[in-house]
């Protein structure tokens, strides 16, 4: 009974939790410093960059109510391999670990957020905007108290909403003998290999 009531607990506080990190983000309370210094603890120094993804997710709490993701359920692919994806992780907790942080290289500031519970979903791009006549740390502070509106154009996310992460079986490379998942294998001369092995054939079609 004991152990039931403090599984319970446990339960609580997490789901508390969630509420309270999407109440502060909703409410432009992040300049309290608290999730912002959380986020330049992870990434290792303040920049404009993570000032970006740290906006991004802001405007994902504000636009579609989400907070920390425990699972899988909060889904970001972002479009740049830049400072601010850091702020998403550190953040909201979407991580490539986890299975809910993944990459489209477009180059673009532009962060896809989903909500698997809820069928929710958002795209967050950086406005075009001259910045010319702000040095580094001005530009800083427009992007952190700046409305998100502001900011960014809303859209509907170009991609689909991926599949849960899944579990592969390991085959090993015939020539250097590692494993690697199964979906990652190549053919070759009759062997199945890994990427790092497989010779790549092309004629320019």
């Amino acid at each position: 009974m004991k152990a039931k009531m403090q599984v319970a607990a446990t339960g609580l506080l997490c789901v508390l939790g969630v509420f309270w990190c999407a109440e502060i983000i909703g409410r432009g309370k992040w300049m309290n410093k608290e999730l912002w210094e959380k986020a330049v603890a992870f990434h290792g120094h303040e920049c404009p960059g993570l000032a970006i993804g740290f906006k991004a997710c802001q405007a994902a709490a504000e636009k579609m109510g989400i907070g920390v993701s425990e699972d899988e359920e909060i889904v970001c692919i972002t479009e740049n391999d830049a400072c601010g994806v850091d702020a998403v992780q550190a953040i909201l907790s979407c991580t490539m670990g986890k299975g809910n942080l993944l990459y489209h290289g477009t180059g673009k500031q532009a962060f896809s957020f989903f909500d698997r519970k809820n069928n929710k979903k958002l795209r967050v791009c950086l406005k075009p905007k001259k910045h010319d006549e702000m040095d580094r740390s001005q530009w800083q502070e427009y992007l952190l108290n700046a409305p998100v509106e502001e900011i960014f154009t809303f859209s509907e996310p170009r991609l689909d909403l991926p599949e849960k992460a899944r579990l592969f079986t390991t085959v090993i490379c015939e020539d250097c003998g590692e494993g690697a998942p199964e979906h990652k294998m190549r053919f070759q001369e009759g062997k199945a290999v890994c990427i790092d092995c497989f010779k790549d054939y092309s004629r320019g079609w």
